[in-house]
């Protein structure tokens, strides 16, 4: 529980952020160290709260060990800390840099003060346990003799590979890109995560005993059919990356791209050659516009800082969140408030003002007169509630407008996995074109074929793919083996949703 009265004593500190404008010339992480004395006097915050919210269906996915980790950092006992955070979380060095922190909106002690910085403390456990060499690869102490494919190398699929190999099982992780991470390595700007990391943790996989293969794009180079009949169980975790369109017109007009193009390309370029090659995107002296929000829309908005964009402006179609809790959104749920993210801070530092617009619809593309998109013509909205208590939007008269534009992002989400394994294995999709299978038993209409992560549950959190992943290895032990004594996030949790449909 920390220190009795420490939360009464100390105020929160987060993991501190360099400087924007500094940080605005580089692609390293915009993170700097925490003294640990810092970190220590942020485990005492956390209270004899009784019930650990953090840890409730509100909070943590992956049932970290919250209270207890915080302790001992207080205590100063960071190799307990490390061995305490790593019983439920495969790579805590990515959701300590990545997760939006569901455990803190549900911190028991933020119904009074701000909550305690759980992904602060989290983060720091895992960079020491690397720095002092308490990571190390492990070989489990005899296989089983059963194979395992696993389709995509993202946090799902790396999740479930790491608890299937230290289950004895032999497992190969298929990815369609060049490199293993999934959206860790490519969907994921350097600056929030340095793929340095990803590669450690990978080559930590690959000295336990897991075979990776890449630029294997199952369902167009190598049949998802062979694999099953090759292997004793298929592990699909292969996302969610149909992208969600903008279908007004000029959509056709060069210029407009799909967020994720825009990021991959130039994490790309910047891993092979420090951008030198010129094989991405470029937002350099540009009038750019993004269109969308959440943490893709911030990552698009960073990234074309750094390259040196003209101007920023960011289209949000729903209204701007209030400062707290609205009464609607009570505590321990996640808080729908007003955030400012890493590149909204940057975007102010470079141009003077927040570049977000809220409650604000896109019209048309407009054409430069050569194909090339020249702006965007928008108009401002109102919210209202129907009968149904359906939301909808209508247009505030005399709000048009014209945004100069050449380069346009659209960061409006993704619609579920692409369709190409569907018809070969003949799979069931559910009502959103996921993969068909139940949270807790992740199996899928073939027998032998699971699902997991955000090809089966929709666009989600890094930490939800690792506690699918998890929990997907699970099962698939189960099914292999009769039993299992792997673990996984909170199997009461799972078998109660799956019951109730």
């Amino acid at each position: 529980m920390g220190k009795p009265t420490g939360f009464m004593e100390y105020q929160r500190r987060t993991m501190p952020t360099r400087d924007p404008l500094v940080r605005l010339g580089d692609y390293f992480e915009i993170y700097s160290q925490a003294h640990p004395h810092t970190l220590q006097e942020q485990g005492a915050r956390c209270m004899d709260c009784g019930v650990p919210f953090c840890q409730s269906d509100t909070g943590c996915p992956i049932d970290n060990l919250i209270p207890e980790f915080n302790d001992l950092v207080y205590h100063d006992r960071w190799q307990e800390a490390y061995e305490r955070l790593i019983a439920t979380n495969n790579f805590p060095e990515f959701t300590g840099r990545v997760c939006p922190a569901p455990c803190e909106g549900a911190c028991v002690l933020g119904i009074i003060e701000p909550p305690v910085s759980i992904k602060s403390i989290e983060c720091a456990i895992i960079d020491r346990a690397f720095a002092e060499g308490w990571v190390k690869p492990v070989q489990p102490p005899e296989r089983t003799g059963k194979k395992i494919a696993v389709i995509g190398s993202g946090p799902a699929g790396l999740a479930a590979a790491d608890q299937l190999n230290k289950a004895g099982h032999s497992v190969t992780v298929y990815e369609r890109a060049d490199r293993i991470g999934g959206l860790l390595i490519y969907g994921i700007p350097n600056m929030k995560l340095d793929k340095k990391y990803v590669e450690r943790r990978v080559q930590l996989m690959r000295d336990s005993g897991i075979e990776f293969v890449t630029n294997a794009h199952v369902g167009v180079n190598l049949d998802p059919r062979k694999l099953l009949e090759d292997n004793d169980a298929l592990l699909l975790a292969c996302g969610a990356t149909k992208p969600r369109d903008l279908p007004v017109p000029g959509r056709e007009l060069a210029g407009i791209h799909f967020a994720m193009d825009f990021l991959t390309a130039n994490t790309k370029s910047l891993v092979e050659s420090n951008l030198e090659d010129g094989n991405y995107i470029s937002a350099k002296d540009k009038d750019v516009i993004v269109i969308g929000g959440g943490d893709t829309g911030a990552d698009c908005i960073g990234t074309s800082l750094r390259h040196g964009c003209k101007s920023m402006v960011n289209f949000e179609l729903l209204e701007r969140p209030p400062a707290g809790r609205a009464p609607d959104n009570p505590w321990p749920t996640w808080p729908r408030i007003y955030r400012t993210d890493y590149a909204h801070a940057e975007s102010a530092a470079r141009f003077g003002e927040d570049p977000r617009k809220f409650a604000i619809v896109t019209k048309r593309f407009i054409d430069d007169g050569h194909g090339r998109v020249a702006g965007v013509e928008t108009a401002n909205i109102r919210w209202k509630t129907g009968p149904d208590g359906r939301s909808s939007f209508e247009e505030i008269p005399g709000t048009a407008k014209t945004w100069p534009a050449q380069l346009i992002t659209l960061a409006l989400g993704f619609l579920g996995p692409e369709e190409t394994l569907v018809p070969q294995l003949g799979l069931e999709t559910d009502p959103r074109s996921n993969f068909k299978a139940e949270y807790g038993d992740y199996a899928t209409s073939i027998d032998g074929v699971f699902a997991a992560g955000d090809c089966r549950r929709g666009q989600s959190l890094v930490v939800w793919a690792i506690a699918e992943g998890r929990g997907a290895a699970h099962t698939i032990d189960r099914y292999l083996m009769g039993q299992s004594t792997l673990p996984a996030p909170d199997l009461r949790r799972a078998s109660l949703i799956s019951s109730a449909g």
